[in-house]
């Protein structure tokens, strides 16, 4: 729910398997690979137990990770007592459809603190065990354990924030899980914004040194490509903060668009859904979790409603259980281009609004271009001679376009391109 508010490369044991005419991969990570840009490529979601045909449907969408919340009073109803049997269910889908998972191990329970965020000692033990217990029992599965969800925010941390209480909760929940499994790796805090000051007093508590990133939501009104600084920042805490030699990740954790805000309809929030991928690979950030899988509901009024990339009603038997949202199409269309790719650069271009991106595969190159200026425009793109084929962000055009002397003369506008030689 939301309240509007350089990259490594280790080695990976990939796996490759063809579903629906998509590529997905199984990973065993020892690190992040930021230059991938389908492997980070993530979406939230509400549920244990899908819909007949929705496991389905997400995966042709071409998404590698789920974000989801492993809620403590579901799983702990009487006091040291843990079933996780619907999340067993949800993690046996993850393993056969190759997703990792993103689990926010999250909010109060009414058996400790009257359901507030844990604030006492006995609570935060009690938390840390519960945690712990959860991290064994679905270990050596390719996680990232998430301590809460958007503490900063009066809406998740009640009756009021407080960033002290929050640090030394995630100070011992992460030291808890590490000491029972050290090779399993936690993110946090979550943050709505990047709220610099919640950041400098989780590292001046010491939380960051069991943590391999720091997740942060942007959701900034404007186009994604206004988020470079909130990396910049929070990379700069990091720095501040992080133990010799270890290094430390910024990861957009989730962030999204409603498709009825103002200014904003359901072709821009498709145009922003690849913008927000692409720039995020550009920028280094290895995982991007887009908010929402599915509407919330159907009031034109609640933006609540409306951050999906498929519409909300279910139809059961159909091709597609959930009518596609033009988001959907753009997803699809960006883990179609750019599967088997690795991000090369960004070339220089005379405005500092217009992106052209250069992915490579073997000897093969992939561009990209869009421009964040508000108006359309041609610019001259530096390219092999011969004819490329430019297919629009959603994968309903393709026009063929030559380069000629080197250069392609293309007409930028909002929706991303991809350029591939014919």
């Amino acid at each position: 729910m939301k309240i509007p508010a350089q990259p490594r490369i280790l080695a990976f044991a990939f796996v490759t398997f063809l579903l629906n005419g998509s590529i997905l991969y199984a990973q065993t990570p020892t690190s992040f690979d930021a230059s991938d840009p389908v492997a980070g490529m993530g979406v939230n979601i509400h549920f244990t137990d899908a819909q007949p045909g929705e496991w389905e449907m997400l995966m042709r969408g071409g998404f590698r990770w789920v974000r989801m919340d492993l809620t403590w009073a579901k799983t702990e109803k009487t006091p040291g007592v843990y079933d996780f049997s619907a999340y067993d269910r949800l993690f046996a889908e993850l393993d056969k459809y190759h997703v990792r998972g993103l689990m926010i191990l999250d909010y109060g329970n009414p058996l400790y603190d009257k359901g507030q965020p844990p604030h006492t000692d006995e609570s935060r033990a009690a938390f840390a065990k519960w945690a712990t217990a959860a991290v064994l029992h679905f270990k050596n599965q390719g996680v990232l354990w998430e301590i809460w969800n958007e503490p900063n925010g009066d809406w998740f941390w009640s009756p009021h924030v407080n960033p002290e209480d929050y640090a030394k909760l995630a100070l011992t929940v992460s030291q808890a899980i590490k000491k029972a499994a050290p090779d399993e790796q936690i993110v946090g805090p979550a943050l709505s914004g990047t709220h610099l000051y919640f950041l400098d007093v989780l590292g001046r508590a010491g939380v960051f040194a069991n943590w391999s990133a720091i997740t942060i939501h942007p959701y900034l009104h404007g186009g994604p490509e206004s988020y470079g600084s909130a990396y910049d920042q929070t990379r700069d805490l990091i720095k501040k903060y992080a133990t010799p030699g270890q290094r430390i990740e910024v990861i957009c954790g989730e962030s999204g668009y409603a498709s009825t805000w103002p200014g904003l309809n359901e072709t821009l929030e498709a145009q922003y859904l690849a913008r927000l991928y692409l720039f995020d690979v550009m920028s280094g950030v290895p995982v991007t979790i887009w908010y929402d899988w599915h509407d919330d509901g159907t009031n034109p009024a609640n933006p609540e409603h409306h951050y999906g990339i498929v519409h909300y009603d279910y139809h059961a038997g159909a091709a597609n259980v959930y009518d596609p949202k033009p988001a959907y199409d753009a997803a699809l269309t960006y883990s179609r281009a750019l599967t088997g790719y690795r991000f090369k650069e960004r070339m220089t271009t005379v405005s500092e609004n217009d992106f052209v991106l250069s992915f490579t595969k073997d000897a093969v190159e992939c561009l990209v271009a869009w421009t964040a200026a508000p108006n359309p425009h041609e610019i001259k793109i530096p390219a092999p001679d011969g004819n490329y084929i430019a297919t629009s962000y959603d994968g309903k055009k393709q026009v063929q376009v030559t380069s000629t002397g080197g250069v392609i003369n293309l007409t930028l506008d909002g929706g991303p391109q991809y350029l591939k030689l014919q």
